[in-house]
């Protein structure tokens, strides 16, 4: 297992194919987009995560991470391609069917596919059924069958979901446990031999099933638990009270720990997941289900908040601090910062200025929008009317309220208590 494909060089794939590549591994990473397969290529990135331009470039340079536009022949197929949701909450599985199709004439007996795309539960049986159509050549293992491990044509499947944090990547794809789940008992050795190679940490075997939830739980977890918080938040507005002071005095209690609240829940993962359960399992989900929908709805609060402000002026500036989904990264998806700030232009609430230091031009979801400017934070606070901070960037820390004192300041992080 020396040779790897992976498929999608996004924010977990090329990471994990340079580490790889790093680590020795002959490693030939597949993308879509051939702007980022050329960047790859030449050693540089299209992409935010520290340390990551010195990863690619020492795996380029060492000969054995290659980026193409087409899979190869390799002995590992890792699959780390988007899985998002249709506009009614639906999984997306469109993009780890084609990225099963691209692999499939390359496959060979012995192979290891190891999907590592967040997904809902049954996925990497999906993947084995597409196989079993595409290739009726190959000997496609059933869910938990437990045949051997030899045979004519024998291929081995697997799940193993990433569980890192933007930022913090390079090192959690090391260090953290990993969650091993074969479609069948030989896959799940197989799989668990691989990934010994390079983790630090533990792996920890299950079947598919098990450890496609797992991912799903963590991250319903972490929802729920955010939108306790941010429920408290709206309660304190209400009631007059300092949601923070509130929150740092009842964890003084040696069993509470409230998470710390924000302007919604962004991201791949965290704003995405929890939907894979409700979708599956849409009568028992019924706390995840909420989660959602109360985290979900923060955005809008926040917006009629700054609308509210915005009646005193005639024709307000409002400075929009941050459209990443979490500090000290430029990933914008599912952000509700990015949200907050396409819906006030959208209803033409004041002139926009988006400050994002993590990123160089204006996402195009706002740009067609005519009335958000992309400017850096000086001339934001300069001008504006309203400063709404919807991002913690490290950037933004030497703000304090000695600044802010003509402007009305809107503050969904509690940086500026």
């Amino acid at each position: 297992m020396n040779n790897i494909c992976v498929i999608g060089l996004g924010y977990i794939g090329l990471p994990t194919a340079s580490l790889l590549a790093t680590k020795g591994f002959q490693v030939q990473g597949v993308d879509v987009n051939r702007h980022a397969v050329e960047m790859i290529n030449a050693g540089e990135i299209h992409i935010t995560e520290p340390d990551l331009d010195v990863l690619v470039r020492a795996a380029v340079q060492s000969g054995n991470l290659k980026a193409h536009l087409e899979p190869r022949p390799a002995e590992v197929f890792i699959l780390a391609v988007p899985t998002p949701f249709k506009d009614d909450h639906v999984p997306d599985l469109s993009y780890i069917e084609s990225a099963t199709k691209a692999i499939a004439p390359h496959i060979a007996e012995g192979n290891l596919i190891i999907l590592e795309s967040t997904c809902p539960v049954g996925t990497t049986e999906k993947i084995a059924e597409w196989l079993r159509a595409l290739r009726p050549d190959l000997d496609i293992p059933t869910w938990k069958s437990r045949s051997g491990a030899s045979g004519d044509g024998r291929i081995f499947i697997a799940h193993c979901p990433e569980r890192v944090l933007p930022g913090q990547i390079i090192r959690e794809l090391i260090d953290n446990d990993r969650i091993v789940g074969g479609i069948d008992e030989a896959s799940v050795l197989k799989a668990e031999k691989f990934y010994r190679r390079f983790v630090n940490g533990k792996v920890l075997k299950t079947n598919s099933r098990t450890a496609e939830m797992a991912k799903l739980t963590e991250n319903a977890y972490r929802d729920v638990n955010i939108a306790f918080a941010n429920e408290l938040s709206i309660i304190c507005d209400t009631l007059g009270i300092d949601v923070w002071e509130l929150i740092e005095l009842a964890n003084h209690h040696p069993r509470v720990e409230i998470l710390q609240p924000g302007p919604g829940v962004g991201g791949h993962c965290i704003a995405v997941d929890p939907w894979f359960i409700v979708d599956s399992v849409p009568g028992q989900a019924r706390l995840i289900r909420t989660a959602r929908e109360v985290n979900d709805s923060k955005p809008r609060y926040v917006i009629d908040k700054v609308k509210s402000k915005a009646d005193r002026f005639k024709d307000p500036c409002i400075a929009c601090l941050g459209l990443a989904f979490k500090a000290d990264i430029d990933d914008l998806r599912e952000s509700p910062a990015m949200e907050i700030v396409a819906t006030l232009a959208q209803e033409k609430v004041g002139r926009i200025l988006a400050v994002e230091p993590n990123i160089k031009q204006l996402p195009q979801k706002l740009a067609v929008l005519g009335n958000v400017v992309l400017t850096d934070l000086d001339s934001a606070l300069d001008q504006a009317d309203i400063i709404l901070l919807l991002v913690n960037h490290r950037d933004f820390k030497g703000i304090g309220r000695a600044h802010l004192k003509e402007q009305v300041v809107i503050d969904t992080r509690g940086e500026w208590r």
